[in-house]
């Protein structure tokens, strides 16, 4: 019997543990996107990026940690969308959802990159301009989080 209560015990500290995971995926606070980056591009857009695949790239817990891979997925939907002769509005506005159930299933990292990029989409608008910088943006972000070391 004293097994059974031991095991009872574990799989009880089990749930606990996934319970706190959960809790631990509160939104993480993210510094405003100037909307700069989107409007005008250049120097400020790459300070931007750099800033921001080094901090995606530091998130801790490691679990929490967002993977280049996660961040590819959303991509590869962004330069769908460019290749197929750029802005759709509509289909970029459909990101934010895509956004927010991956931010919710994987943890902090992606919860931060939905609050980035939401803010760079709402700064989009209709502005074929603006979503090319925002490609670069997002390529850029990329790129510097696999610079600083982002997993597969």
């Amino acid at each position: 019997m004293g097994q059974y209560n031991r095991g009872n015990r574990n799989s009880q500290q089990g749930r606990d543990r996934g319970s706190q995971h959960r809790d631990n995926r509160s939104p993480t606070k993210v510094e405003p996107l100037d909307p700069k980056v989107i409007t005008e591009g250049g120097k400020i857009l790459v300070e931007t990026a750099d800033a921001l695949g080094r901090e995606l790239n530091n998130i801790q817990p490691d679990r929490e940690k967002l993977s280049t891979s996660q961040i590819r997925n959303i991509y590869g939907a962004v330069k769908k969308m460019q290749m197929k002769g750029g802005l759709d509005p509509h289909k970029l506005l459909m990101l934010k959802p895509k956004l927010a159930y991956a931010a919710k299933r994987h943890g902090k990292g992606v919860n931060m990159l939905k609050e980035i990029l939401t803010r760079a989409i709402d700064t989009v608008e209709d502005d074929p301009a603006n979503f090319d910088r925002f490609v670069d943006f997002f390529e850029a972000i990329l790129a510097y989080h696999r610079a600083y070391g982002g997993s597969e």
